[in-house]
């Protein structure tokens, strides 16, 4: 016993810290993209695209031991396991898991204070990752937190406690929901192996059992639309379950396997159900193009180029989703940047962290997140409510704008230690005798242009991660 429970533990650590850029699920983001035509979705899309930056929260079983999120119980090649556990074994242990998950220091509070302090906007929260472990308490099934040694526990309805008081302190809400359920005998049916993350059996030959999932998934995204007060957003992962039609050479490139039947679980039936309990709930439906992905979610990169629709770049702040011990994060200054760059090319940054299996957010992270809040707390009028510009980039400087056209930001990101004499950029120039005010001081500042250059003096500051400037374009 204490060989396989030390080698669960050396897996454990090596799948922990694959890097999350090298996995074979990281998804992309669709070659096209639908306008909603809700009047109360695109009056819900335009508050979303003023927010800017969120946090995604990924908390569940994988916590326990501190490993990749749910994708270690799947039968795919990229994923490795100790070879003297037998897979059913091994799968046995991960469920098990959910006897000794009990975090009794959860207290979203402080994680919604962590992220206010960042500067945060608007909140994913994980109810249920692909494992079907629900962080709300469900009745459509025992595998959840609410049914387990957290369960005497008075905030055993995670869900509720997390989107309250993020509520509280103004985020948007968002719901992330996994659309398969590898726990569910309605998905992975235990008559068969489990060979990858599809659906273990055909659908064709079985459509009533099919059926039955889909009413398992109605049922519980019905759950978090009518119990949990509003939700904005209504985060759906787990792109492969699609109608068939609709898998591309996108869906393709994932190195996932294809089944010959169509995983749908009825999109439409869902959306009407969750509007008609949110009015104007953006869904997101990911990878999958079309009326039900109100914005695209490209994972763990920012697009090479500016996009005129709506998207965000959703990423972690460490190396892995959920929480892993010893985890290493980005500085504040590379975050700054990345939300930086993402904005000017019209998108959101969705910030990852995980907690601790006792409901604590790492001090690393809490850190972290206080450091970039320096930044957005003195700059955030170049970052929130803006919009794109047509020239939005030069070298370190990158550009936004007001929504009414009449203000130009530049964001000069600072790679060095020490904060240059002059700042220097092409292109959105400012007006002839316009005001340049350096944002983190609210001065003005001495400007010039030369040779078609803006030449902008800097004063003594402190040591920043960009330096941002607002003024009146020509």
């Amino acid at each position: 016993m204490k060989k396989l429970i030390f080698s669960f533990y050396l897996f454990s650590l090596s799948i922990a810290f694959s890097s999350a850029q090298e996995r074979n699920d990281i998804v992309k983001q669709s070659a096209t993209y639908e306008w909603p035509k809700d009047p109360l979705v695109k009056e819900k899309l335009e508050q979303w695209q003023d927010k800017k930056f969120g946090m995604i929260i990924h908390w569940g079983l994988y916590a326990v031991p501190g490993i990749i999120e749910s994708w270690s119980i799947c039968s795919e090649d990229w994923i490795e396991r100790d070879s003297t556990i037998a897979y059913e074994d091994y799968k046995k242990r991960y469920w098990d898991f959910s006897k000794k998950f009990n975090p009794t220091k959860f207290n979203p509070e402080k994680w919604s204070a962590a992220g206010k302090a960042a500067g945060m906007k608007y909140l994913v929260f994980t109810t249920k990752h692909h494992d079907g472990f629900a962080m709300f308490d469900t009745k459509q099934s025992d595998f959840s937190i609410a049914k387990g040694p957290f369960s005497n526990n008075p905030k055993a309805d995670v869900a509720k406690y997390v989107f309250d008081a993020f509520r509280k302190d103004g985020f948007m809400i968002g719901a992330y929901f996994s659309k398969p359920d590898w726990h569910s005998q309605y998905y992975w049916w235990q008559k068969y192996a489990t060979a990858d993350r599809n659906n273990n059996y055909d659908i064709k030959k079985y459509p009533w059992r099919w059926n039955k999932f889909k009413d398992f998934t109605y049922n519980q995204i019905g759950e978090l639309m009518n119990n949990y007060g509003s939700v904005d957003i209504l985060w759906l992962d787990g792109g492969w379950v699609r109608p068939l039609e609709t898998v591309n050479e996108e869906v393709l490139s994932w190195g996932a396997n294809i089944p010959k039947w169509s995983q749908d679980i009825d999109m439409p039936k869902i959306a009407a159900m969750a509007r008609k309990a949110q009015p104007g709930l953006l869904m997101v439906d990911r990878t999958v193009h079309g009326p039900y992905e109100n914005y695209q979610t490209p994972e763990q990169r920012i697009p090479e180029k500016q996009l005129d629709y709506p998207w965000e770049s959703c990423m972690t702040l460490g190396g892995a989703w959920g929480f892993v011990p010893n985890d290493q994060y980005k500085s504040s200054t590379e975050v700054v940047h990345k939300l930086v760059e993402i904005v000017a090319k019209g998108g959101s940054l969705l910030l990852g962290v995980g907690p601790k299996p006792d409901g604590t957010l790492p001090d690393d992270v809490t850190k972290q997140l206080n450091e970039i809040g320096k930044w957005t707390s003195k700059n955030g009028k170049a970052i929130y409510g803006t919009r794109i510009t047509k020239d939005y980039h030069d070298k370190q400087t990158w550009f936004t704008q007001s929504k009414d056209s009449k203000k130009r930001f530049a964001i000069h990101c600072l790679a060095e230690q020490t904060i240059p004499d002059m700042v220097k950029w092409k292109g959105n120039a400012p007006k002839k005798g316009t005001d340049i005010i350096l944002l983190s001081t609210g001065n003005k500042v001495k400007w010039k242009s030369v040779d078609g250059e803006t030449c902008v003096s800097i004063p003594k500051v402190d040591r920043t991660a960009a330096l941002a400037f607002e003024f009146t374009a020509q």
